[in-house]
């Protein structure tokens, strides 16, 4: 009986210690992690735009992207998480604002003159890419990408 009462003791206790972790243990949020290289300069920030459409890809960054962060710029670098992001085609625009206009500026020529990237390291070849040169499958697990900038 003395044995009885001591396990149900030993039992209860480890019900008790390992109920919290169990309860409130979570599974990895699903996410994108964004490396961007190649920055000028720690300056001003970047702005990293996901799409999961063509619409607005990539000049409307602002306005038509799924999900938009500014990140500030550190020793040349940044890193860009997006969270809870279900699976899907995406596309990435890095675009790093020197001058915080909200916007990719050019020249007269309307080649870039502030620093830019993409998904799939899809090139800007007489114009932007399209967005299905720039898009990439996610299955909603995790992914690491890497954009180096283009200036």
């Amino acid at each position: 009986m003395r044995t009885t009462a001591l396990l149900a003791i030993i039992l209860i206790t480890i019900g008790i210690v390992t109920f919290p972790v169990l309860a409130f243990s979570q599974s990895p949020c699903p996410i994108i992690h964004v490396k961007i290289l190649n920055i000028r300069n720690s300056d001003r920030p970047v702005a990293c735009a996901l799409f999961e459409s063509p619409d607005g890809f990539p000049a409307e960054y602002l306005h038509s992207a799924t999900n938009i962060m500014v990140i500030k710029v550190r020793d040349k670098q940044a890193r860009c998480d997006f969270l809870d992001i279900p699976p899907g085609t995406y596309a990435l625009v890095v675009v790093h604002d020197e001058n915080m206009n909200s916007k990719l500026d050019t020249n007269w020529l309307g080649a870039p003159t502030e620093g830019y990237g993409f998904s799939n390291d899809a090139k800007a070849i007489l114009g932007a890419p399209s967005f299905s040169a720039a898009s990439f499958p996610y299955d909603g697990k995790g992914m690491a990408l890497t954009i180096s900038l283009n200036y």
